[in-house]
C-alpha cells in the first residue's frame, strides 16, 4: 500500500461531472473520472480496456486545494455537429465553465506496484495529458520526482506531509487553511459525487457514485518547499 502524488496546476482546467450538452459544468476540484482518464492517457490504455480501468478506478483519491481557482465561463460554438438521429446541425452553441489559475495536489492510494507504474508513465506519457479538456494543458509537470510514497497508508496524513505547491503563501488570514476532499468507503461520506469511472468506451461512457468527506489542513503545518520549480501563481 502506498500513495502517489500528482500536481495539477494550470491557467485553465475543467472537471465536469454532471452536464454533457449545452451547459458544461466544472467541479471546484479534480474529478476522479478526469484523473483516472489522465492516468489512462499516460499509460496508453485504450478506452475499451475495461480490466485496466477497473484497477485504476479502485484507487482511493484525495485532493488538497493549494490554490482555489476562479470560476470562468466561455460561450462556445461548434459547426456541423452530428445529430443522434442522423444528419448534421449547422451550429451547436454551449456554455462552458472552467477554473482559472487553480493548483491541486492529488493523492492516489493503492497497491504500490500499480502506483509505481503510474509514476513512471506520468514522466513518460504515451498520449497527451490534459486537465479536463484537450486544450487545457498542464502549466507545470504533473509528475513529481518525490511523488511516490511507498510507506504511506493514510490519505489525510500524506496530504499534510507534502510541501505547499505555490511559491508564495496566502497573506489573508482566511487563506491559512487549505481545503481537503477525501474519498471514503461507499455510504460513509457526507457528499456524493457522480464521477466513479465505469466505462470510457465511445457511446457507452458510464460513471457511478463515490462518497467523499470535506476537511481542511493548516497551511503553516506543511513542510517548506524543497524545490524552486513549484507553482508560480501568487496566492
Amino acid at each position: 500500500m502506498g500513495v502517489l502524488f500528482l500536481r495539477l496546476c494550470a491557467s485553465m482546467q475543467s472537471w465536469g461531472t454532471q452536464s454533457r450538452f449545452t451547459n458544461r459544468d466544472t467541479e471546484l476540484e479534480p474529478s476522479k473520472s478526469g484523473v483516472v482518464g489522465l492516468v489512462c492517457a499516460a499509460r496508453g490504455i485504450p478506452r475499451d480496456d475495461l480490466s485496466s480501468l477497473e484497477k485504476l478506478a479502485a484507487l482511493k483519491m484525495g485532493v488538497r486545494v493549494d490554490r482555489e481557482g476562479v470560476m470562468k465561463h466561455e460561450y462556445h460554438t461548434a459547426l456541423n455537429v452530428a445529430k443522434a438521429g442522423g444528419g448534421t446541425k449547422d451550429c451547436e452553441p454551449s456554455h462552458r465553465f472552467y477554473l482559472s489559475d487553480a493548483c491541486f495536489l492529488v493523492a492516489l492510494q493503492g497497491e504500490a506496484t500499480l502506483l509505481e507504474g503510474i509514476h513512471y508513465a506520468l514522466r513518460r506519457p504515451v498520449w497527451q495529458l490534459y486537465l479536463g479538456r484537450k486544450s487545457f494543458v498542464p502549466g507545470l509537470p504533473i509528475w513529481l520526482e518525490d511523488g511516490l510514497k511507498r510507506d504511506a497508508t493514510d490519505l489525510k496524513k500524506a496530504l499534510g506531509h507534502y510541501p505547499y505547491l505555490c511559491r508564495e503563501r496566502p497573506r489573508e488570514e482566511e487563506g491559512r487553511r487549505l481545503r481537503l476532499e477525501l474519498e471514503v468507503p461507499f455510504g460513509q461520506g457526507e457528499r456524493v459525487k457522480h464521477d466513479q469511472p465505469i466505462s470510457f468506451q465511445n457511446g457507452n461512457r458510464r460513471f457511478g457514485l463515490r462518497h467523499v468527506v470535506r476537511d481542511s489542513i493548516d497551511l503553516e503545518s506543511l513542510p517548506p518547499a524543497e524545490r524552486e520549480e513549484l507553482c508560480t501563481f501568487l496566492a
